[in-house]
């Protein structure tokens, strides 16, 4: 055999070597990506399996997409809950959130629809009636929910991790912030004996009439501003009541969730409508006028969102003015905006918000 057919059969053994190696470089590469996945324990407890990188995200639970939001997933998500009337805020700070599709609802899902945007997981509330129906398809379901501070805390974290490194930094950032502000306030509230602590009495619907009692995070809150919650033997949220219990607990205080009426938010109206009713009259929070609307932002404030950071800060001033006089919850609320939302929020924009309004038209 010449000189040159030996060089020629070596190199293309050698190119043929190559090129084998090369592909089972890719294929592994490929087997690698495709397996790289990671094991997350939800609020229900359960161990889900989820890709460790999510590209198409559905979230069923409208408080969370603020948390997606803030978290810098918010152009991931493409399917979501029909809440762009009741969350005109979240939409501004987010506008992706525009394209996403609308294939919730609070009792359903639309499979066909879901599966078109590809979603790489599901997030849904605990106990939600759709949970067995979107685990059948095969998607990642994780199920977040939380009835208190520390809860809510898990729930950020778990979202975080979730979604990777640059996003839990970013919920332990929000954490540090909210732990901070509620130690500065317990620190004035804690030694308020029960007996001194209004009685609070938080309103989620009119008609029917709708309150908040304990094992919840509005009870939460109104403990750590230094309240106690006036509907003490109801345990749970937007629960039925007459007005006769209302006026057995004489509330001291009375807070007006921004959802109260089923039209535009407008937190003077929601004040107007007790203040300007003649059954209310007798009840001592009425005649000391004090009736307040309370803010709602990207989501309400005073309920499972991120700016419940900003309503504990709200809640102890409205109920201690005097002792948080340093609290200027305008300035306060465009630096959470801009710090955490990433959106400029502006003067006008922030009292539209801490007055229950919807953004001007």
């Amino acid at each position: 055999m010449s000189y040159k057919s030996v060089y020629r059969n070596g190199f293309i053994l050698v190119t043929l070597l190559l090129l084998i190696l090369a592909l089972v470089g890719c294929g592994s590469e490929l087997t690698a990506t495709k397996q790289e996945r990671v094991v997350i324990t939800d609020s229900a407890k359960a161990k889900i399996e989820i890709p460790a990188k999510l590209e198409s995200i559905a979230d069923a639970w409208p408080a969370h997409n603020e948390v997606l939001t803030m978290l810098g997933a918010g152009d991931k998500i493409k399917a979501t809950v029909d809440i762009k009337g009741a969350r005109p805020w979240l939409y501004i700070v987010n506008p992706a959130m525009n394209d996403a599709q609308i294939v919730f609802t609070p009792q359903d899902v639309n499979i066909e629809e879901l599966m078109k945007t590809k979603p790489d997981i599901v997030f849904i509330s605990t106990n939600n009636v759709i949970a067995t129906k979107l685990k059948d398809t095969g998607i990642p379901v994780v199920q977040l929910f939380f009835t208190d501070f520390a809860g809510l805390k898990d729930c950020f974290r778990t979202t975080g991790t979730i979604l990777g490194p640059e996003a839990k930094a970013k919920a332990d950032a929000y954490i540090a912030y909210l732990d901070e502000k509620m130690a500065k306030i317990k620190a004035v509230t804690d030694p308020i004996s029960q007996e001194q602590r209004p009685k609070v009495l938080h309103i989620n619907s009119w008609n029917p009439l709708l309150i908040d009692g304990t094992n919840t995070i509005i009870d939460n809150w109104i403990e750590v501003a230094g309240g106690t919650n006036a509907a003490v033997d109801v345990k749970g949220n937007m629960k039925p009541v007459t007005m006769e219990q209302v006026m057995a607990w004489n509330p001291d205080v009375i807070i007006v969730s921004s959802n109260a009426l089923p039209i535009e938010p407008d937190g003077t109206r929601n004040i107007h409508m007790i203040m300007d009713n003649p059954v209310w009259q007798g009840i001592k929070a009425v005649q000391n006028k004090k009736v307040y609307a309370n803010p709602d932002g990207a989501f309400l404030w005073d309920r499972y969102g991120a700016e419940e950071a900003l309503q504990i800060q709200w809640a102890a001033k409205t109920l201690y003015p005097e002792q948080f006089q340093d609290i200027d919850i305008v300035k306060e609320t465009r630096y959470f905006y801009k710090t955490f939302m990433n959106y400029d929020l502006s003067e006008a924009e922030a009292n539209r918000i801490i007055s229950g309004k919807n953004p001007e038209q």
